[in-house]
C-alpha cells in the first residue's frame, strides 16, 4: 500500500471534465478543440485522445492505417462517418472500428449537425506506420523515437523508383 501523498492509481485516472483542450484549426474545413489523454495516464500501447468538433468542421482529412487500428466512440452530438466508399450517421453511444487497410478502410468523422460533437479515441501505437490520404491522393511514413521521429508526407505520383540515385 502506498503511503505517500500522490498514489499510483491516481496517475492513471483523469475525468473528461478535467481535460485541458488545446485549439486546432487548419483551413476552414479542419478544427477541433482535443487532447491527447495517453501520456495524461501513463499509456504505453494505447493512444487515446478526447476530440470536441463544432458544426460543419472535422478535426482531420479522410485517411487509412497500414499499422494502425483506430475506435472511435460518440460521447454526445451527432455527425457522418465516411468509411471507404460509404457514408452513414453516428450518434452519441456508437462505437466505431477502423481497422488497417488501404482506401477501403479510410475514415473520417464530420460533425455536420448543429451541436458540438465529442469523441473519443484509441489506437494501438505502432513504432512505424504508412498512412493514405484518398482526397488528397497522399502518403505519410512515420516512426521512430521521441526525439529522432520520421514524419514524411509526399503525393502519390512523386514516387521514385528504389534504386534511384543507388549506383
Amino acid at each position: 500500500m502506498n503511503t505517500g501523498s500522490t498514489r499510483v492509481i491516481d496517475a492513471r485516472v483523469v475525468n473528461v471534465d478535467d481535460l485541458e483542450l488545446e485549439h486546432f484549426e487548419q483551413g476552414t474545413r479542419f478544427r477541433s478543440d482535443c487532447v491527447r489523454v495517453g501520456p495524461l495516464v501513463g499509456a504505453k500501447d494505447l493512444g487515446y485522445s478526447y476530440d470536441v468538433v463544432p458544426p460543419g468542421k472535422a478535426s482531420c482529412p479522410f485517411h487509412s492505417h497500414r499499422a494502425e487500428e483506430e475506435m472511435f466512440f460518440i460521447v454526445k452530438g451527432r455527425g457522418t462517418l465516411r468509411y471507404g466508399d460509404e457514408k452513414r450517421a453516428v450518434r452519441a453511444g456508437d462505437f466505431i472500428c477502423c481497422p488497417t487497410g488501404g482506401p477501403e478502410t479510410a475514415h473520417q468523422i464530420i460533425n455536420d449537425s448543429g451541436e458540438d460533437l465529442a469523441y473519443i479515441s484509441v489506437s494501438t501505437m505502432m513504432p512505424a506506420e504508412v498512412c493514405e490520404y484518398p482526397d488528397s491522393k497522399k502518403i505519410g511514413a512515420f516512426g521512430g523515437g521521441k526525439d529522432d521521429r520520421v514524419r514524411h508526407l509526399t503525393h502519390v505520383h512523386q514516387a521514385v523508383d528504389y534504386w534511384k540515385d543507388e549506383a
